[in-house]
């Protein structure tokens, strides 16, 4: 039976292990200088709705690294779901290449991929989760902490895919996840049911300093993301007092993480100075992107 990456709430903690631990791997050996061209001879083809700087790079590379080739799919080249259907395009790329990886504005669009491919599909990011930054933040998470069990993790602003993706993982692994957001911003009602249902300890509040109070990391996101900049001018009104600056660092643990999982807007949901300063471990997030889905990608062939 094939498998696929939709969602981390689809795999289990000995999965999802699996591949943190084949990323640690990869990331040593490529360190050390000793090529893995575990994929050679496969193809993935990346079908891209939204532009992209580190998933359109990081898998590109990444399968390169591993001894594999790369087709990149641009919104011009298929018309996904209007000039051709989104289980045509799945049957077809099944015939053709080896895994899909689909970054697009609609999670129906990635599930129904996965649904009609007979090959792999990865989740490069929806408008309901964003799996594969997750797990390279719980990644980026284990090499400062060694650990992702016992910590607290704060999110200060919109609860959006990549809030939704973490409430998944706080359902397979036993970290405190916090999020501060607007009222009518919060999470996704579903998400966050079933991830209670399985134990997640996830708490959503209105007041940063509850969710940041003896955190280990506070992480944050833009405040309107592609597809919401008709919203962009409500939203920076409404997310104004949910800025991560020093003042909130400083309700935070002394050793706290600062996360972003990028693009910034410096003055916006983060200042530059705590983007850039000592606790940031943002551009290692960057770099982990490359090493988790090298590992997801070898997870999901071999």
């Amino acid at each position: 039976m094939k498998r696929d990456l939709i969602s981390i709430a689809d795999l289990t903690r000995g999965e999802l292990e699996e591949i943190l631990s084949c990323a640690q791997r990869l990331k040593a050996d490529r360190k050390a200088g000793w090529p893995h061209p575990i994929l050679v001879g496969k193809t993935l083809a990346m079908i891209f709705e939204k532009p992209s700087l580190r998933t359109r790079v990081t898998f590109e590379v990444g399968m390169t690294q591993l001894g594999g080739s790369v087709v990149y799919l641009a919104p011009p080249d298929i018309g996904l779901g209007t000039r051709e259907t989104v289980p045509d395009v799945a049957q077809n790329l099944s015939r053709w290449v080896d895994l899909i990886m689909a970054r697009t504005f609609t999670h129906r669009t990635v599930v129904e991929l996965a649904q009609h491919a007979t090959i792999p599909v990865i989740n490069g990011l929806s408008d309901l989760l964003h799996p594969c930054q997750i797990l390279a933040d719980c990644l980026t998470l284990i090499e400062h902490r060694g650990r992702l069990d016992g910590l607290n993790v704060a999110f200060v602003g919109d609860g959006n895919n990549v809030v939704n993706s973490w409430i998944n993982a706080a359902s397979k692994f036993p970290f405190a996840f916090a999020v501060a957001c607007p009222a009518g911003y919060e999470p996704d009602t579903d998400v966050l049911a079933r991830a209670r249902q399985h134990g997640a300890q996830v708490t959503i509040t209105q007041s940063v300093e509850e969710a940041v109070r003896d955190a280990d990391a506070v992480y944050t996101d833009v405040w309107t993301s592609m597809g919401q900049e008709k919203e962009s001018a409500i939203r920076r009104e409404a997310f104004k007092p949910y800025q991560v600056n020093a003042a909130v660092m400083a309700q935070a643990k002394k050793d706290a993480l600062v996360m972003h999982c990028l693009p910034a807007h410096r003055g916006e949901e983060i200042t530059a100075d705590v983007l850039e300063g000592p606790q940031s471990v943002v551009f290692e997030q960057s770099e982990n992107r490359l090493h988790i889905q090298n590992a997801i990608m070898v997870w999901l062939l071999k």
